[in-house]
């Protein structure tokens, strides 16, 4: 009998992608196969993210509610950004775990496996030309890395502390894993990075024929049977005019662009050295709405980072008015470990950012909803790769959008037309066409 794995993922797309190469690997080399259920698996992992503070405090709790529900003889495995940054402290907390593997570091996942208490999380380890398998937890669609790592210095921001400088991968590679996921059904892609458009920073290889993203985009485009792609997460200080240009021109980008904002206020964007200004990020977003008629821009910001004043939040809100974001991720700042702003000492109250989150999330829930009410009687094309419960199959719009309709698994993997009955907040309901 095959040995069974479960494993939780905390996180971001790169994370999800990364526990897909850990099963990929266990799979080939220790032969192991998934389970969904944690009281049957010979070995457990957390897959761990640390951008937030919550991530991390959970992460004691969750291990915790594994030792209790393991079976006999089972092992536990910390993976991620938080054990980048905890370390051998996660086993010194709780000396039941078997092993610490950072971010950087999933190629090892084998080598801790047979080492008790072992600790990797070295974050100048290069994995960016490792022949890791094909696995997909989506046959629909295909994420694939395109970098590892970030140059960076966000003063906000852990990421480089846990996943190291920025490399690229090789064109080659990412154009070969391209095809082989549409080879095997794929009809979607999703190119992922820290700052994908910040593509040819860094080769370990040496120079590469591919030296931008917008070059990498063409590249990509030109894999036949693939239909749509679609790359998170974009940075607005190399969102040049090429880059635009490429992606309103070329037919299989899909509409949809992620424009993290994190501030509107100039002032905290410097503090947060983030590069840009207001004026570029509202630049941009015109020119992405003015050259791409339909496209969903999303947007991540943070409330209260440290010296913000009301002046500096009302700048944010102006800019929400302004781009009126089609999707926003929006947190409370948390101090994080390793990051600059963890020691300024104009610390915004909590209960001050705690009010500056619900005023931004009220006014975006009411911008959202006249957004999908409009969508109603549009007719869009839906990729349906989702069975949900009530006898519905979901998809994705080009622009992004999730969408549903009543039928069966026969509707999977394909592109059809639907026309939008129901609008909600989050989704959409249609009839196909």
């Amino acid at each position: 009998m095959k040995k069974k794995l479960y494993i939780e993922t905390l996180g971001c797309a790169m994370n999800v992608r990364d526990s897909e190469h850990i099963v990929a690997e266990l799979g080939a080399k220790e032969a192991y196969e998934l389970t969904d259920r944690m009281e049957e698996a010979d070995l457990l992992i957390i897959n761990t993210c640390s951008v937030r503070e919550k991530p991390v405090a959970k992460l004691f709790s969750e291990i915790g509610h594994f030792r209790k529900r393991r079976k006999e003889g089972a092992k536990i495995g910390v993976t991620g950004c938080t054990a980048s940054h905890l370390g051998e402290e996660i086993i010194r907390r709780a000396p039941y775990v078997d092993f610490v593997l950072g971010a950087r570091n999933v190629s090892k996942i084998t080598k801790v496996l047979q080492t008790p208490h072992a600790v990797e999380v070295e974050i100048d380890h290069d994995e960016s030309t490792y022949p890791f398998g094909d696995y997909r937890s989506n046959p629909y669609k295909a994420m694939v890395n395109i970098s590892i790592g970030c140059d960076k210095q966000c003063t906000f921001c852990i990421v480089p502390a846990t996943r190291g400088e920025e490399v690229s991968i090789p064109s080659e590679l990412i154009v070969g894993e391209v095809r082989r996921a549409v080879d095997a059904g794929a009809k979607e892609v999703i190119l992922l990075g820290q700052n994908v458009n910040n593509y040819g920073r860094r080769f370990s290889a040496g120079e590469d024929e591919v030296s931008d993203f917008t070059g990498l985009l063409r590249r990509v485009s030109e894999v036949e049977g693939l239909e749509r792609i679609r790359f998170q997460s974009p940075h607005p200080l190399h969102m040049d005019d090429a880059f635009l240009e490429e992606f309103a021109a070329n037919p299989k980008i899909c509409p949809q662009i992620h424009v993290p904002l994190q501030s509107g206020s100039t002032r905290l964007l410097k503090r947060m050295k983030r590069g840009y200004s207001k004026e570029w990020f509202l630049d941009r977003c015109a020119r992405i709405r003015e050259m791409v008629p339909g496209v969903t821009i999303s947007t991540d910001i943070i409330v209260g980072f440290p010296g913000e004043t009301e002046e500096d939040f009302a700048e944010t809100m102006e800019v929400l008015e302004t781009v009126r974001f089609d999707q926003m991720f929006s947190f409370r700042y948390s101090p994080r470990p390793h990051t600059a702003a963890a020691e300024y000492d104009d610390q915004v109250p909590e209960d001050v950012a705690a009010e500056r989150l619900r005023r931004l999330q009220t006014r975006h829930d009411a911008i959202v909803d006249e957004i999908m009410a409009s969508q109603e009687g549009l007719i869009k094309e839906v990729y349906f790769e989702e069975l949900r419960p009530g006898g519905r199959v979901a998809g994705r719009a080009e622009d992004g959008r999730l969408v549903s309709v009543e039928g069966s698994e026969e509707l999977l993997g394909r592109i059809l037309p639907v026309r939008i009955t129901r609008a909600m907040r989050r989704s959409l309901e249609g009839e196909i066409v």
